[in-house]
């Protein structure tokens, strides 16, 4: 049998008890490739060891005081391919919308499990966006607040039905099709056809175009 390749990962807290117990607590499908307690330290590592997923603090000491939105900046600069996932006990709207902002691809909180994490990590490496589950309507409210709940007039959206609207919302967030089907109501199969018919309506090609396109007009 053929091993699955493991999700490498770097793990970027400030406090060396949680990124050991973090470390024991993933599971066999991601590989630490080492753990960074400030700004400047991860961002170095980053492009030393260029790992697949960050797992990465919002409230970081070290650099010009930017915390992990500043690593991910920083980090562009040298490396574009790796992802960002951001683990936080802070849920507030500041927090969620700077790192999102800056090119994290999730935000989950470090009340989530060890397997929670690392199914996480899986969805962010295949190129989801991920959310904890109490954060995401948090997540849709924040960006609305920050884009002052302004009316989007695009004619790329105009081509959307209402309810392939929803879809659309539901799936740039990081939401399983099984998971949007169970939000509004319909099957999994009438999830599929909607993803389908939002990408071609839109010229996108992934979950990921997706959800950059969503952010940039603000939906997210």
């Amino acid at each position: 049998m053929t091993a699955v390749p493991k999700t490498t990962v770097l793990i970027v807290d400030d406090h060396s008890i949680f990124r050991s117990g973090l470390r024991a607590d993933l599971d066999d499908s991601v590989t630490v490739l080492g753990e960074a307690a400030d700004v400047d330290a991860a961002v170095t590592a980053v492009v030393e060891l260029k790992p697949q997923v960050v797992l990465l603090d919002v409230h970081l000491p070290g650099g010009t005081g930017g915390g992990g939105a500043e690593v991910i900046t920083r980090s562009a600069e040298h490396l574009d391919s790796v992802r960002f996932l951001a683990l936080s006990v802070s849920d507030s709207a500041e927090d969620v919308v700077g790192v999102i902002r800056a090119g994290a691809r999730g935000y989950i909180t470090k009340g989530s499990s060890g397997a929670e994490v690392s199914a996480a990590v899986a969805k962010v490496a295949s190129g989801d966006a991920v959310f904890s589950p109490r954060l995401a309507g948090f997540v849709l409210d924040a960006f609305g607040a920050v884009a002052g709940e302004q009316a989007v007039t695009d004619d790329e959206l105009d081509r959307l039905s209402a309810r392939e609207r929803e879809v659309m919302r539901l799936i740039a967030r990081g939401f399983a099709y099984k998971e949007v089907a169970s939000e509004l109501f319909i099957s999994i199969k009438t999830v599929e056809t909607h993803v389908s018919a939002v990408l071609r309506k839109l010229q996108l090609s992934s979950r990921h175009e997706l959800t950059a396109w969503a952010l940039e007009r603000k939906l997210l």
